[in-house]
């Protein structure tokens, strides 16, 4: 028999860096809400989707992914998000890759909880050259943690999403919708603004710049169908700030251009947007700035 009951809770996604959070996040959804690159710890910020289908709303928590090598004060403060996160959910999404499970992966999974379910979630199934490999991996992350399920899927092949869907609606707890039912985040639109201007810094010119790179918005104005937003790159060196402007400003005006675009279709509204670029040497080793830019 089908249960009916109506079921609302929160759903963190963790893992390490790069298995595909955002993604998933994303693909769960149905819209992009956090932003993708292949520069490893892309997200900073917990990050709120929310899915609500007929039976059930789904409030999932994107969290940075939990940095075991590299520490300053940003990398204090998200990982503090992270352990914070897995006290205040309902179910936990634990991510790695299919058939990979590193002293990284091992490293999150210590932080676990045993008090709430975690569904143990195998992304990027689809790039598995032996699918034989996957039976016996998955009876051996059996033998690892008690997951209340373990379920392959691909994010960027949307694979199996709805699969893990099933697998974390009854872990839920009964109850009302805590959100409305055409809310897909919880973030302001200025927040939003933000994080697509990084995406787009890190998408065209991370390879060359430093992780500490972030964005401020400095003003953001909405009149009528219009929002006019003006953002700052703030970088750690001048040497970083000619990378970003790029030769005559090309490389600014293409963040900008995409960033824009993006913005565009997120706020379906008209976007006016400037983008400046700062040099703020050493912020992320200043926990007062961490603080100020948003990461506690």
């Amino acid at each position: 028999m089908t249960d009916t009951t109506s079921r609302a809770g929160f759903i963190a996604i963790v893992g390490r860096p790069n298995v595909g959070k955002s993604t998933l996040l994303n693909r769960l959804i149905g819209q992009k809400i956090s932003i993708v690159s292949r520069k490893a710890q892309t997200t900073r910020h917990r990050i709120t989707g929310i899915r609500t289908d007929p039976d059930a709303q789904y409030v999932f928590v994107d969290t940075p992914g939990f940095q075991t090598k590299h520490r300053n004060a940003l990398n204090d403060a998200m990982n503090r998000g992270v352990t914070t996160t897995l006290s205040d959910v309902d179910v936990v999404l634990f991510v790695i890759e299919a058939s990979k499970f590193d002293a990284r992966d091992v490293e999150v999974m210590k932080l676990l909880p045993k008090t709430r379910p975690v569904v143990l979630v195998l992304n990027k199934a689809d790039l598995l050259t032996d699918k034989n490999q996957l039976l016996p991996f998955i009876q051996r992350m059996a033998e690892q943690f008690p997951f209340h399920a373990i379920v392959p899927i691909s994010a960027k092949k949307i694979m199996k999403i709805e699969v893990l869907l099933d697998a974390i609606r009854p872990l839920l707890p009964e109850g009302d919708r805590m959100y409305d039912e055409d809310q897909v985040t919880d973030r302001s639109e200025r927040f939003l603004a933000a994080e697509l201007v990084r995406e787009k810094i890190f998408r065209l010119v991370g390879d060359e710049l430093p992780y500490s790179t972030t964005v401020e918005i400095e003003k953001f104005e909405q009149e009528g169908n219009l929002r006019r937003i003006f953002a700052s790159i703030l970088v750690d060196r001048d040497a970083h700030k000619a990378i970003v402007i790029g030769d005559k400003g090309a490389k600014l005006k293409e963040i900008s251009t995409q960033a824009r675009t993006d913005m565009e279709k997120m706020f379906d509204c008209r976007v006016y947007l400037e983008v400046f670029v700062k040099v703020k040497s050493g912020w992320a080793d200043d926990s007062r700035l961490v603080r100020q830019y948003g990461y506690e």
